[in-house]
């Protein structure tokens, strides 16, 4: 995110993978790293877990294969979310990513992810602590404000960049909207008019006619493709190459059951075989669906089976069956 320059006629614009809490695992960064995405960002990582040495957060924060690696660090207290963000740059991150974004109910709870939007002060105190303890540099993702009564990412984003911030993305909602609606690009277009670095827009963006619609609304110097790309990491890397004038890869049935079965096996190394299979279960399905050849019984077994030998079969069958579905192009991807 850091390595962004500011739109221009001159300068490709690029599609990142946002970070997913529980989906954005070391794998499928890497497969949409490989395929095009301008870069990735890992799943949210407690700060404080991190910091303490939990293991599920250092897998989390696992990044080995992946460049540039950015690790998003989620927290409320200064102390834990600089003491995190130095130890994720010691285990060889690129970029440290703040999260203040997030709306889910048991991070807000906590008073991390989007609450630091109702208290700018504390915000960027958190900002300014995550600044001076690493040397890589720093992005924060945010939404549009708490409510529509507080829009205040323009003042969070200026708080950023006068701390030093390489960039900043925006979810077009606001958190009391979570995923509902539609993503207002426009409402955007304020952050990228408030700061000289460069805004990535986020929310919604599921097709190349997407991007090029948020762009446009936004001004934003590149998109962040979150939902739209579970079950299909080669979607984000099939948005860049079109944002970037060149034509779009369009891997066949036989590359993207490679890929899923690349994905699963990759989470049974990363996690070990009784949490990886719970890990992949969301993905497997996500994959099936998208390939549309199973049949409801058997997409039940493929998500609900604990031995990964059934697994790969049924997910290699989902992309081989008589009513497997073509890869949609990236400018028809919904």
């Amino acid at each position: 995110m850091a390595a962004l320059p500011p739109a221009s006629p001159s300068t490709p614009r690029g599609a990142l993978l946002a970070p997913l809490s529980g989906v954005t695992d070391l794998h499928m960064r890497r497969i949409a790293r490989r395929l095009g995405a301008t870069a990735t960002v890992s799943e949210m990582v407690a700060a404080e877990d991190l910091a303490r040495g939990a293991e599920e957060a250092r897998l989390r924060a696992e990044g080995e294969g992946v460049l540039p690696h950015v690790v998003q660090l989620a927290g409320c207290d200064p102390g834990w979310m600089a003491e995190g963000a130095r130890l994720a740059e010691a285990n060889g991150a690129d970029v440290i990513d703040v999260n203040m974004g997030c709306p889910a109910k048991a991070v807000t709870g906590g008073q991390a992810g989007s609450a630091l939007m109702r208290d700018l002060d504390h915000a960027a105190r958190i900002l300014a602590a995550v600044r001076g303890a690493v040397a890589v540099p720093v992005t924060v993702k945010m939404r549009l404000g708490w409510d529509h009564a507080r829009l205040n990412a323009p003042d969070l984003a200026r708080r950023a960049e006068a701390l030093g911030y390489a960039a900043v993305t925006v979810h077009g909602r606001t958190r009391q909207q979570f995923y509902t609606g539609r993503a207002d690009w426009a409402a955007i277009r304020a952050v990228v008019a408030a700061v000289g670095i460069p805004v990535v827009a986020n929310g919604d963006v599921a097709s190349l006619g997407d991007a090029r619609a948020c762009l446009a609304a936004s001004g934003a110097a590149a998109v962040m493709v979150g939902r739209a790309a579970v079950g299909r990491p080669w979607l984000v890397g099939a948005i860049a190459a079109g944002l970037s004038g060149r034509a779009a890869p369009e891997p066949d049935a036989a590359a993207r059951a490679e890929l899923a079965a690349e994905h699963y096996a990759g989470l049974l190394a990363l996690y070990g075989a009784r949490m990886g299979v719970r890990h992949a279960r969301k993905h497997l399905a996500a994959y099936a669906d998208h390939a549309g050849g199973l049949a409801p019984a058997e997409r039940a077994r493929l998500v609900t089976t604990t031995d990964p030998d059934e697994a790969l079969r049924l997910l290699r069958r989902a992309f081989e069956a008589p009513g497997a579905q073509a890869a949609p192009s990236a400018s028809q991807a919904a």
